[in-house]
């Protein structure tokens, strides 16, 4: 599975907060230690969430005591470090459940994976990157490959493609630029004038096609769920295994009933 995307590192945040004048300190630590997590392989000490969400150790100490009581953090089973708290999963519900996007696309994107049979997932736009809110799954996938909350990023994913195709060539070429072009694959495409090209050729087509770019042996289709405006807000990923398609007999299959689906989003929002 590829390395996840995840929210802007402390500094990036510290920065932000730095001349806000309604910026809660102590709520933004909190939530930097709760960030520590990002990419953890396991539980962390302390010390490691000190590091990781760059506060001293004191700070640190008192946050993750505060969040233990709360219930947001506790302690691994072997008692060696710490982990995110069960009490996280209430805020992820709510998310999932009062999202107008994801209300609408849910009943639309089963009638969707019931007619492709291959993978359907939903994401949510976040700038440089998409974050999977649901997640549909085909008969070989990994455990990772079932979690909502995974990210991934704009500018090599069939999803995240069309979504820049939704925007003004301008600010499609700013957020390129604010991405780390990192060759996920060898056939990952990481010049930006190729990127905008195909994100040219995904504003022609309605849809945007990704093959073997961000997971070796995948093509994956694109469709830009859009506000009545045109902004874009998510969108539709509909991926199958070259083992059993060719790119054009997935095209063929897979785009018209895609679009249509990402049509009756967009329409009902």
């Amino acid at each position: 599975m590829p390395s996840i995307l995840r929210a802007d590192p402390p500094e990036a945040i510290n920065s932000q907060a730095k001349d806000d004048r309604l910026f809660v300190r102590a709520a933004g630590r909190a939530m930097l230690v709760l960030g520590a997590f990002h990419q953890a392989g396991g539980p962390l000490s302390l010390t490691e969430i000190a590091t990781r969400a760059n506060i001293d150790r004191s700070a640190a100490q008192r946050l993750v005591h505060t969040l233990m009581t709360l219930g947001y953090i506790r302690r691994s089973a072997d008692d060696r470090g710490y982990l995110p708290g069960l009490r996280l999963l209430d805020h992820t519900l709510d998310l999932l459940r009062l999202d107008p996007v994801v209300q609408k696309a849910t009943p639309v994107l089963l009638e969707l994976r019931k007619t492709i049979r291959e993978r359907v997932d939903f994401s949510l736009y976040d700038e440089t990157r998409l974050i999977y809110a649901l997640r549909m799954q085909s008969k070989r996938e990994t455990f990772y490959a079932t979690l909502v909350g995974h990210s991934v990023p704009t500018y090599c994913t069939a999803g995240g493609r069309a979504v820049l195709s939704a925007l003004p060539e301008p600010e499609a070429r700013t957020i390129l630029a604010r991405s780390l072009l990192h060759p996920y694959t060898a056939h990952t495409q990481t010049d930006p004038e190729a990127v905008m090209e195909a994100i040219a050729q995904a504003r022609r087509d309605g849809f945007a096609m990704v093959v073997d770019e961000f997971v070796l042996g995948e093509i994956a289709i694109g469709i830009a769920i859009t506000r009545r405006d045109g902004r874009p807000l998510g969108a539709i990923h509909v991926a199958g295994s070259q083992s059993e398609w060719t790119p054009d007999d997935f095209i063929r299959q897979a785009a018209p009933v895609a679009i249509e689906a990402g049509r009756a989003i967009t329409d009902s929002l």
